[in-house]
């Protein structure tokens, strides 16, 4: 017999997949075998791979390239772990996706760049494309290759016709928004001069804050990657020269010596942040803050105060890059991670605003310069446009916590 709350799960997730049919569009994955001689491999020695979907119309010499995110791995026995899953190895991943959000092939749900072309590389090296050791490792057979993917797969679009773009957006979400970043004036030099090219970040803004326990666990596991990938030498020199290269993976120390044009998406309470940098499992070792990071809505008042703090942390990194006329940023105040890749959060009827504006909107007037958009949400829980979304498509926790997510 079918409960009542079966019945309200069932019509759930019915909705959910007639969604997916309407709104998002499949797209098959090439793999780049070519690259393999290069030595631009997965962790696990395997091709890159991407999802390409033409461009057509007056959109046929534009290109939006997605690097996809999912955290990093930061020594030998997490790097071998990953090997086992998609984000380690083409071999795991799935053979079509959903592009939707800011991939979507339709007008109405992606008005500014739905006749791109537009591609979503998968993400299998654990460094955000910045890895690059020589060596395998000689006991778990393990590639650290990631910056020699990057550069394998552009060569790959420039040979396929972005030579001849006339206007191109390299973004991300998560860690490979971490990517867009680092990567961003290197982009740039590839295409032509005339070129129109800007740069995204989806939720990429990881901060260098505390835990709840005091300790510096994101400054640690960043420098740990760094090492273990050889990534100091594929990092923006204006940060190297200057900083420890660890400090060169948050967008804080890089961001303001960018001179393509960088839009920011991020969430004042970005959810993975929440997670992973302000109450990781090695923090809380009692799970105390485990209900409250799954659904902000069960956080305590003490917890609610802590995570204001984290907010005003996460303003004062962003103010600290200094006034800029090209950059760009939508900061809300949803509990979310990664909100341009999905159609709900990017544009829909029941999408988020901040200012009464979409994101869509907001990024496509950014980059058609119809618009400067620079706006900061006020505190939780003040924007009821948010229905407290927690969208983590792309995101996965650090290899070191426990959160089950």
């Amino acid at each position: 017999m079918v409960t009542g709350a079966m019945q309200l799960w069932l019509r759930a997730i019915i909705t959910l997949l007639i969604l997916i049919i309407t709104e998002g569009h499949p797209v098959d994955i090439t793999y780049l075998q070519s690259a393999v001689a290069k030595g631009a491999v997965c962790l696990d020695g395997s091709p890159p791979a991407y999802h390409f979907d033409k461009g057509f119309g007056a959109g046929v010499n534009n290109w939006f390239i997605q690097l996809e995110g999912g955290a990093w791995c930061n020594n030998a026995t997490t790097c071998l772990a990953r090997t086992k899953t998609r984000l380690g190895s083409s071999k795991l991943m799935v053979k079509t996706v959903s592009f939707s959000g800011i991939l979507s092939n339709k007008a109405k749900f992606n008005p500014d760049f739905y006749n791109w072309n537009r591609i979503r590389i998968r993400y299998c090296d654990g460094s955000s494309f910045t890895g690059d050791v020589e060596a395998v490792d000689p006991k778990t057979k393990v590639f650290y290759r990631g910056a020699r993917i990057f550069s394998a797969v552009m060569d790959d679009f420039l040979a396929q016709g972005m030579k001849n773009a006339q206007n191109a957006i390299l973004a991300g979400c998560s860690a490979g928004s971490l990517a867009a970043i680092l990567h961003c004036d290197r982009f740039k030099g590839l295409l032509p001069p005339g070129a129109k090219v800007k740069c995204l970040s989806d939720a990429g803004f990881f901060i260098n804050a505390k835990t709840v326990s005091g300790a510096s666990h994101i400054e640690q596991f960043y420098g740990e990657v760094v090492n273990t990938h050889g990534s100091a030498k594929n990092l923006p020199q204006s940060c190297t020269s200057r900083l420890n290269p660890g400090l060169c993976f948050f967008p804080q120390n890089v961001a303001q010596q960018i001179q393509t044009p960088l839009f920011l998406v991020n969430a004042a309470y970005d959810s993975w942040q929440i997670k992973n940098i302000l109450a990781p499992g090695v923090a809380d070792p009692r799970g105390t803050w485990r209900d409250c990071k799954l659904d902000i809505l069960k956080c305590s008042s003490t917890q609610l105060e802590t995570m204001q703090g984290y907010r005003l942390e996460f303003l004062k990194a962003l103010n600290s890059l200094g006034p800029s006329s090209t950059r760009g940023y939508y900061i809300n105040s949803c509990y979310a991670h990664c909100q341009t890749g999905t159609q709900e959060t990017w544009l829909r009827d029941d999408s988020p605003r901040l200012a009464g504006t979409t994101i869509a909107k907001a990024v496509g007037d950014w980059y058609y310069d119809r618009k400067i958009f620079k706006e900061i949400d006020c505190p939780y829980p003040c924007d009821k446009t948010c229905k407290n979304r927690n969208f983590e498509s792309d995101a996965r926790p650090l290899d070191t916590d426990n959160i089950d997510d």
